[in-house]
């Protein structure tokens, strides 16, 4: 039997597979399997920003609920009954608690202050990392790409000072150049980076002429994007690497680590083929690992990383044009009809 012993964000993992974060952590009997079938961590649903400032509005509610008190006040309540970051605090405080493996806290926020100050709060219910989502969704054509990369390296260092813990940052790939971003946020400690967010898309329904927002889970081969970068990055900064999007399947986890990714971290194949796919993912590597006589992760992880590998050109735009001098090949394995 192989060791799928892996490291983390300085933490000592038992094997590469994370949860990251979803519904799925915030029910007990889904836990409890999470935990039997094997993952080695997870990653609790997000804390955004909107539910700290909906806890903010519900407080002003409650201080003036007194203020309409005449015969025509429209209500005796509070107006908003979001509970708000309080809520979901004490329940990470609970699992913390209540599981065997390191819970790892996530954070969504917009301003300076909330970052630091709820990075803070959450280090405080006892998790063993943090992971802070750097996700900017551009909304007007005035903000230049560099401030947005500069106040997301100021509230990193910010975090990084206030808090004990170890912190990572999931990125969108949506920058000029993320490799000099992750190379800027590595050089201030950033501890890990995570491979990608997948970032808020909406769509139209034609027959209603309506805006609809779907279930926006993975397919296969989301996963290419996360490989190519894990690919680029590993060897060259002192952060650890993990994947995500797209990974459903043992194949796929073994992809991201022979790329170079520490560890990988799923949800959508667990919502499409059940929680018991963590074992079975676990079953492939163990399995394929006894078969190329690896004995641990760290023998083969990152072999296919641009810093090992011996074609230069295997992670450069050359191999893709490379490619499209070949694309008539296409046809032998999808013949025209």
């Amino acid at each position: 039997m192989a060791d799928l012993k892996t490291n983390y964000l300085g933490l000592e993992l038992k094997n590469p597979l994370i949860v990251g974060a979803s519904n799925l952590v915030m029910d007990d009997d889904a836990l409890a399997q999470i935990e039997a079938a094997g993952a080695a961590a997870i990653v609790y649903k997000s804390l955004f920003e909107e539910q700290i400032q909906l806890e903010r509005a519900q407080l002003d509610d409650n201080l003036s609920e007194y203020n309409e008190r005449h015969a025509e006040m429209v209500t005796l309540f509070p107006k908003i009954e979001h509970a708000g970051p309080d809520k979901h605090l004490m329940n990470l405080a609970r699992v913390v608690k209540k599981v065997n493996l390191p819970v790892i806290g996530s954070l969504n926020c917009v301003y300076d202050v909330t970052w630091t100050e709820y990075a803070k709060r959450l280090a405080d219910t006892g998790i063993a990392a943090l992971e802070l989502n750097f996700y900017a969704n551009p909304r007007d054509d005035k903000k230049a790409g560099k401030e947005i990369v500069e106040q997301q390296l100021a509230i990193l260092k910010k975090v990084k000072q206030v808090v004990n813990i170890p912190v990572s940052v999931k990125l969108s790939p949506f920058y000029t150049n993320i490799l000099k971003v992750i190379a800027e946020m590595d050089h201030l400690g950033c501890d890990g980076f995570v491979l990608f967010n997948r970032v808020f898309q909406p769509d139209i329904d034609i027959e209603t002429e309506e805006m609809v927002f779907p279930w926006f889970l993975s397919n296969h081969g989301d996963y290419r994007l996360s490989l190519r970068y894990a690919g680029m990055l590993a060897g060259n900064i002192n952060g650890s690497i993990i994947a995500n999007t797209g990974i459903l399947t043992g194949s796929d986890a073994i992809q991201m680590l022979l790329a170079g990714a520490d560890a990988v971290q799923v949800v959508t194949t667990l919502y499409k083929n059940g929680i018991g796919q963590i074992k079975n993912i676990l079953t492939d590597l163990n399995q394929w690992m006894d078969k190329k006589e690896y004995a641990t992760i760290d023998d083969f992880k990152g072999k296919l990383s641009r810093k090992k590998m011996s074609d230069p050109f295997a992670y450069k735009r050359s191999q893709y044009v490379d490619i499209l001098m070949k694309s008539d090949e296409i046809f032998k394995k999808y013949p025209m009809r």
